[in-house]
């Protein structure tokens, strides 16, 4: 029975180093992006994500058409997309009637649409699923340490800015009021958004990318109360998620990425009915556990 639970938990980590390298990549993404996606749920922005993801598309294609699948030409494209689209939004907001959230909306519908025209001008659609739906399994050295590296960034930015990012989650007018650094801690946490969505980019694609950020980082809000509780749950799911979907997929011969996203919904669902926060205890006690 030992054996038998080795050979179906550990055994395909152990024979091959594709598995150890996507381990190693949802390892590294649940301790960078899953923190942003607290922030993120923190302030409202959910649906942020789930834009700047698609964002990103225009500039990767540019890179694929440019330069094939190269992770250097793909990277600096996508950035430089995600951030044009948050400055754009953000001038709109500033300058119009309309409110950050339709701006986000229609340029990312925009950014969508022309990603994926351009990577079908000239890719297969094997191609364009790479894209859209990333490959962790075939991740490479070049990506794992990209993807590390970016989560050692997200760290430590995080690390030196988490009071006032904080403060500006609960009252932006306050922080704006007592610090000249807001605009510095505002701008700062999307660029990191943007970090990290192209660094999921490269393992889940662009339309799974930010599922390991909301998904785990919905259902910890639903067990727990304070800040370093959350975070921690929340990279502790992530890397649940990947490590389970990483095994499903091995064993039942189906895509990775959707299958961690899957796992992701479905901690994210327990909670939803079982945690503390969820509806079978507000049904069965009548009170409130936490409010958004």
């Amino acid at each position: 029975m030992s054996l038998d639970l080795f050979a179906i938990a550990a055994q395909p980590f152990v024979d091959f180093g594709f598995m150890r390298r996507a381990l190693a990549g949802c390892l590294a993404l649940s301790l960078g992006a899953t923190p942003i996606g607290v922030f993120l749920l923190l302030r409202r922005m959910s649906l942020m994500g789930d834009a700047m993801s698609h964002a990103i598309l225009p500039g990767a294609a540019l890179g694929y058409l440019a330069f094939g699948l190269s992770l250097g030409a793909m990277t600096i494209g996508g950035i430089l997309a995600g951030l044009l689209v948050a400055l754009l939004a953000g001038l709109v907001a500033r300058s119009s009637v309309l409110k950050e959230d339709a701006s986000l909306a229609a340029f990312y519908l925009l950014s969508l649409a022309t990603g994926v025209m351009l990577v079908s001008l000239k890719g297969r659609n094997l191609d364009l699923l790479h894209v859209l739906f990333g490959s962790v399994l075939a991740l490479d050295d070049g990506s794992l340490f990209l993807i590390a590296g970016i989560a050692s960034l997200t760290l430590g930015v995080m690390a030196v800015v988490l009071r006032p990012l904080v403060v500006e989650c609960f009252d932006r007018g306050y922080l704006r009021g007592v610090s000249r650094w807001s605009p510095v801690v505002h701008y700062g946490f999307l660029v990191l958004v943007v970090l990290n969505l192209v660094s999921g980019f490269h393992a889940l694609g662009t339309l799974m990318a930010v599922g390991i950020m909301i998904l785990p980082a919905a259902a910890a809000r639903l067990w727990v109360r304070r800040l370093g509780p959350h975070l921690g749950l929340a990279s502790a799911l992530a890397f649940a998620s990947g490590y389970c979907g990483l095994l499903i997929s091995f064993h039942a011969d189906v895509p990775a990425g959707p299958a961690i996203i899957l796992v992701a919904g479905l901690f994210y669902f327990a909670a939803l009915i079982l945690a503390p926060g969820g509806l079978l205890p507000r049904r069965l006690f009548g009170h409130s556990h936490l409010e958004s």
